[in-house]
């Protein structure tokens, strides 16, 4: 049987992965030692998670094991060798404000670790096709350089600009301000690009927007459509922060990023980057995201706004997906915001309402 190794395998997209590949009949090999937690505290906790793929999945392992050690990472690639087919790296330390409290920590999880998986990966199953979810904050702040005109509830860019269907690319990445977050992912992406050419591995970089889904356990910190849903529906307080809360993000559903990934296996290329997101098909401003909360919930959102943006954050985010969708044409986006929206909405409020006593 041919095997998947998933870092951040408890998490939104290393789950879902390892669920879907596991339907693929593939053994997946899950890489995760709860760091979300550490990170975000116990609300963040992704246990859960592995009880469930242990419960689910017959031919799932587990390893609670940090991806900086490097020692415990060869021992696992070691046993399995050229059974390795797939690896899908998703472990990260994934904020800008928790990156610029511990940069070490940040550097050394997203950098380090990425470098510890491509030389395993190297070493011990070179023919294997390795996936890493790269970020858009590899541009830094370049974003917001762009001609963008205040609409009522968004930014948007200007008609007929070469990136009014998305980001693409070509969009240059050196002196722009990127945050420590966005710096030791830019490290990590550069090296995933590199064992590609250099070494000639099947390598892609997905530089994500913000990946969402139902399983998310979204924080003030990480995790903005789950976490603002949360406070929707819980009566939690909820900050927004900065742009007048017009600030444009696209999302894609896990399922939309995990068949992308399916689709690079079994047709893969060497060293490729692609913005992947929600694209022109799913995107919203803060403050229509919250409008549609406010619907789905069925209650006002208490929310208030801090007139300060986080450093590093973008006014406006599209992913224009031409160049995937070029690679892979028979890929395409089925969830928008409200579809997204909807599902967390569902999923959440059997875990977010006990604590709540009282909320309906």
């Amino acid at each position: 049987m041919s095997v998947a190794i998933i870092t951040g395998s408890a998490g939104l997209i290393g789950s879902e992965a390892a669920a879907y590949f596991a339907g693929q009949g593939l053994e997946i090999v899950g890489i995760d030692n709860d760091m979300r937690r550490t990170f975000f505290g116990d609300e963040a906790t992704t246990r859960p998670n592995v009880d469930r793929l242990r419960a689910s999945l017959p031919h799932y392992t587990h390893h609670d094991v940090d991806v900086r050690d490097t020692a415990a990472i060869d021992a696992i690639f070691a046993r399995y060798r050229e059974s390795i087919a797939l690896v899908i790296h998703t472990a990260a330390q994934p904020s800008h404000d928790w990156a610029a409290r511990a940069p070490l920590t940040d550097f050394t999880v997203n950098a380090n670790g990425t470098l510890t998986m491509l030389d395993a990966t190297r070493r011990f199953a070179p023919e294997a096709v390795f996936l890493f979810t790269s970020t858009n904050k590899v541009y830094g702040d370049r974003p917001n350089a762009l001609p963008l005109i205040e609409q009522e509830t968004r930014w948007e860019i200007a008609p007929g600009h070469p990136y009014a269907g998305g980001i693409s690319e070509d969009m240059p990445i050196d002196a722009t301000l990127h945050s420590v977050f966005g710096a030791s992912k830019v490290a990590a992406d550069v090296l995933v690009q590199e064992y590609g050419r250099y070494f000639g591995m099947r390598t892609a970089c997905f530089r994500g927007g913000c990946l969402t889904g139902p399983n998310h356990s979204g924080t003030e910190l990480h995790g903005f459509l789950s976490y603002l849903m949360k406070c929707t529906v819980t009566g939690t307080p909820y900050a927004v922060f900065g742009y007048k809360g017009k600030q444009v993000r696209d999302n894609i559903h896990s399922h939309d990023l995990i068949r992308a990934f399916d689709a690079v296996f079994r047709n893969p290329r060497s060293g490729e980057v692609y913005n992947i997101g929600g694209g022109r098909t799913s995107n919203c401003s803060m403050l229509e995201a919250i409008a549609l909360s406010q619907e789905i919930a069925g209650r006002e959102l208490d929310w208030h706004y801090v007139d300060e943006h986080r450093i590093g954050d973008h006014i406006w985010w599209i992913s224009d997906l031409r160049h995937f969708q070029e690679h892979y044409p028979d890929w395409q986006l089925e969830y928008d915001v409200p579809a997204i929206l909807g599902e967390i909405a569902a999923a959440g409020r059997e875990r977010w309402l006990p604590a709540k006593a009282g909320v309906r």
